[in-house]
């Protein structure tokens, strides 16, 4: 990050928001982000220790990524739409010692947060942008603190420097971890892989709390690019800013990449500067590359996983075939095994389970036992089913993992589940993704319901929002059903309801 600072302080970060809109240099950035590490310090936070926050994409946000590290403490980001339940249970499960809070976030005041988090043992300061609360720090007094002489906390590489949560197939988010020399090996591997230009301008939308977001913030100190990041998803505004800007890579889930389409579209705008587009997070249809081809848009896909960030990735250079239909070839420095039900390689365009390891594979779970059941011998297990051509394409070809990714988020079925059942009318219930043109994927439960019960959207929505729990997870589509397709040992047959989705699709 000095480096990066010293060789292109003029650099333009920009922050699209309705709310703190800036304007700044990288130069700027980083002496904040100095003050704010200072002031870290002061409150008694040391290199080792966790600082939570929850930002959208600001300039706060921006600083307190990197004042974080160069205090030598661990950066927790949360998504911004968890709500509070999900923000303790992370800051409780973490041991974090500070939180970053943002006074109000798509109009849910912090109040609320901050009331469920007021007994956690360990979480020592609350530090709040926009105006205080009693018991909270104001960011901008710590923003405001001399930097004097401080300098990049002294750490060792393979250190832990980032923590993530990621709902897999457990109801409670698993702490994913990062090293310092992990997520520079993703960085490293990019550069090899796709080139690095100073003369890029990088539109971001990912929030940070996503593996893809965090990395951007990393690129925005690191990288030789411009950087314009927006604090909401707003198709109108980011295809009008790709145009303004001549913005030359991007990246998101499909619903990103379909609504730029769909504005340029409709407003004529040019987005042939955009000549890198990578999405991935949820299944990517063929045509909508080939869409995005029609534009001059040089887009592909990918693959990876908050453990291993990318694994594979395609090239605005290869074949429009390769980068529709595949998710590219393996990143520089990554392996990947494909493997039977006993963990034998298999032959070449046979499908299989995909193992991975690399320079920039997590090192571990917080929770040990979590670790031990996703590693085999070194290999990370990654639950997600593909094959390799000959010429070395990775195609991702379904999931074992009882995951919903909607519009890059990834969502626990078991979690859905969980609070469905909880509900007074509901007697069992089973989630699976309902496949979305938009989304990729939106959450699509079947529930038996007690007798003389009723339940429906608006039943589930009340009833999610009353739970805390982040709005993307409350059900889109409900199917009322008699009973649940069951084994003989009374597991839930998912592959029925999703032949049953498909044969009988619910309009979007």
């Amino acid at each position: 990050m000095v480096e990066g600072a010293r060789q292109y302080p003029d650099k333009l970060v920009k922050v699209h928001s309705a709310i703190r809109p800036d304007t700044t240099t990288r130069a700027d950035l980083y002496a904040e982000s100095r003050r704010l590490a200072a002031g870290l310090i002061g409150l008694g936070v040391r290199p080792g220790d966790v600082v939570a926050l929850q930002l959208p994409n600001w300039r706060e946000c921006l600083a307190a990524h990197a004042g974080i590290w160069l205090a030598g403490a661990v950066v927790l980001p949360i998504v911004p739409s968890y709500g509070p339940a999900e923000v303790a249970f992370i800051a409780r499960q973490s041991g974090a010692r500070a939180l970053i809070l943002a006074r109000e976030i798509r109009n849910r005041d912090a109040a609320g947060t901050l009331r469920a988090v007021a007994e956690l043992p360990g979480l020592e300061h609350r530090i709040l942008v926009g105006d205080p609360l009693p018991g909270t720090t104001p960011y901008t007094d710590l923003a405001a603190t001399p930097a004097g002489d401080v300098a990049p906390a002294a750490t060792d590489t393979g250190r832990r420097a980032l923590l993530v949560y990621t709902s897999g197939t457990t109801a409670e988010p698993k702490g994913v971890q990062h090293s310092h020399a992990g997520m520079l090996g993703e960085i490293r591997a990019m550069d090899e892989m796709r080139g690095s230009s100073g003369d890029m301008t990088t539109l971001s939308v990912f929030p940070s709390g996503h593996i893809a977001g965090t990395l951007g913030i990393l690129r925005v100190f690191c990288g030789g690019s411009a950087t314009i990041a927006m604090d909401a998803w707003d198709p109108v505004a980011a295809a009008r800013l790709i145009d303004e800007y001549s913005v030359t890579a991007s990246g998101g889930a499909p619903i990103h990449l379909s609504g730029i389409l769909d504005v340029a579209e409709r407003e004529g705008l040019d987005l042939s500067s955009m000549t890198e587009y990578v999405t991935g997070a949820a299944g990517v249809a063929g045509s909508l590359i080939r869409r995005a081809d029609g534009f001059g848009v040089g887009a592909f896909r990918c693959y990876g996983s908050s453990e291993h960030p990318t694994i594979s990735s395609g090239l605005p250079t290869d074949p429009l075939d390769k980068r529709a239909d595949t998710d590219g070839r393996i990143c520089p420095g990554t392996e990947v095994r494909i493997v039977d039900e006993d963990g034998l390689d298999v032959e070449t365009g046979c499908p299989g389970e995909i193992f991975t390891r690399g320079p920039e594979l997590f090192r571990g779970y917080t929770d040990a036992g979590h670790t031990r059941a996703g590693m085999v011998d070194g290999w990370f297990r990654t639950g997600d089913i593909g094959r390799l051509d000959a010429q070395g394409y990775l195609t991702i070809t379904d999931r074992k993992k009882d995951i919903i990714v909607r519009g890059g988020e990834n969502i626990s079925s078991k979690e859905v589940e969980d609070v469905l059942s909880s509900h007074p009318a509901v007697a069992e219930a089973a989630a699976i993704g309902a496949p979305d043109e938009r989304y990729g994927e939106r959450v699509c439960v079947f529930v038996v319901v007690n007798p003389g019960s009723q339940f429906g959207i608006s039943d589930a929505a009340a009833h999610f929002a009353a739970c805390g729990l982040a709005r993307q997870k409350t059900p889109e589509h409900i199917v009322v059903v008699d009973e649940l397709p069951r084994t003989a040992s009374g597991k839930v047959q998912k592959h029925l309801l999703r032949a049953q989705l498909k044969a009988t699709p619910i309009p979007n």
